[in-house]
């Protein structure tokens, strides 16, 4: 950063002295054809002359200078338009100069800070889940590479503050690039399944200790993930279809989990194959006025209740003899992902006419 800071502060500032120098020739270009105008030149001819003045391509003069004004319009268009153009030729091969030492300087500074980095992840493909993961682990204070070879996601990423490569990750060398022999963990989320396969292979054979997460979206690709060195596959389209399946058939539960509180805590859960269900209780149904200590006898420990919700009163750690009445809300705490909670929970009436089918 000192570097390319002394190297613009001796330069100036390219894109201040572009502006003023093209200001400065469009002043003289309006100026100087005003000027041949005011002495009975049409517009045409007047600014066809300037122009030939200023760029200095001399064809010859569109009409005769026979007169003190024109002579004089004309030498001040020759001293301040060429002036003008020689300045804005310097101030245009700067500006470029500067841009291509940015570019050379961001690269360097970019590659050295990646190089450093250990036991970091990479994550392949800075799109809509891409965003996201990198998202979330700069917040966790995870350190992340993004390797993207799209010109305009690539600005995104930087501009967010991640650390980037810019290149095809299906390429060894770019993997490389990227850290893929020290990183902890490879995140290949492009939506080609083709491209996660093959640079999942890839990342294998680089880094056998490495821990790869890929994304697949067809069914049969988990299989060839797995088999190319893959540790888990996640499935974005089966994860959204789960996901609205638990909103349309539980949809107190769904409700639940926009609580970031809840949310977290169904993430830790998770990791231990448990879930947390917010479960109604509807009359009729197995559960309907039985206590905490019995519900949970009958379901032999598919579940526990944590917590009900009664009306705008929340019981929290219920005794074991507090009643389950209908239209509570019971938070329970299942193993199976709640289905046994939503059996038990479901009246004889619904499961006759098909509305909970398991």
């Amino acid at each position: 950063m000192p570097i390319l800071s002394n190297a613009e502060n001796a330069l100036g500032s390219p894109v201040r002295n572009l502006a003023w120098i093209v200001g400065f020739v469009l002043v003289v270009v309006v100026v100087a054809t005003f000027g041949y105008m005011a002495a009975g030149w049409s517009f045409a001819d007047a600014i066809y002359m300037v122009l030939l003045t200023v760029y200095t391509v001399g064809y010859g003069e569109v009409r005769p200078i026979d007169t003190p004004y024109l002579e004089g319009v004309t030498i001040g268009t020759m001293v301040l338009g060429c002036t003008g153009m020689i300045l804005f030729t310097g101030a245009l091969v700067q500006f470029f100069t500067v841009l291509q030492i940015r570019q050379i300087l961001g690269a360097n500074r970019m590659h050295s800070r990646i190089d450093k980095l250990t036991g970091h992840v990479v994550i392949c493909g800075f799109g809509r889940i891409g965003v996201m993961l990198a998202r979330d682990l700069a917040q966790g204070g995870v350190p992340l590479v993004v390797v993207e070879r799209g010109t305009a996601r690539l600005a995104e990423a930087e501009a967010a503050g991640h650390l980037c490569i810019g290149g095809d990750a299906t390429e060894e060398e770019t993997l490389v690039a990227a850290g893929i022999l020290r990183a902890r963990t490879l995140a290949t989320v492009l939506p080609d399944d083709a491209a996660n396969v093959f640079i999942a292979l890839s990342a294998r054979n680089l880094n056998a200790a490495l821990e790869i997460i890929a994304r697949g979206e067809a069914p049969t690709t988990e299989r060839k993930l797995l088999r190319a060195g893959a540790n888990h596959v996640v499935q974005p389209t089966h994860i959204g279809a789960e996901r609205m399946a638990r909103m349309i058939l539980f949809p107190a539960s769904a409700s639940l989990e926009t609580e970031a509180q809840v949310t977290r805590m169904k993430g830790d859960l998770g990791e231990l194959g448990l879930d947390l269900e917010l479960v109604p209780v509807r009359a009729g149904s197995a559960m309907a006025n039985l206590t905490v200590q019995a519900a949970e006898r009958q379901a032999a420990g598919a579940f526990f209740i944590v917590q009900i919700r009664r009306g705008d009163v929340t019981i929290t750690r219920p005794a074991t003899d507090e009643n389950l009445l209908p239209e509570d809300q019971v938070l329970v705490l299942v193993r199976d992902s709640g289905n046994a909670a939503r059996r038990l929970f479901t009246t004889r009436a619904e499961i006759r006419a098909g509305r909970n089918r398991y």
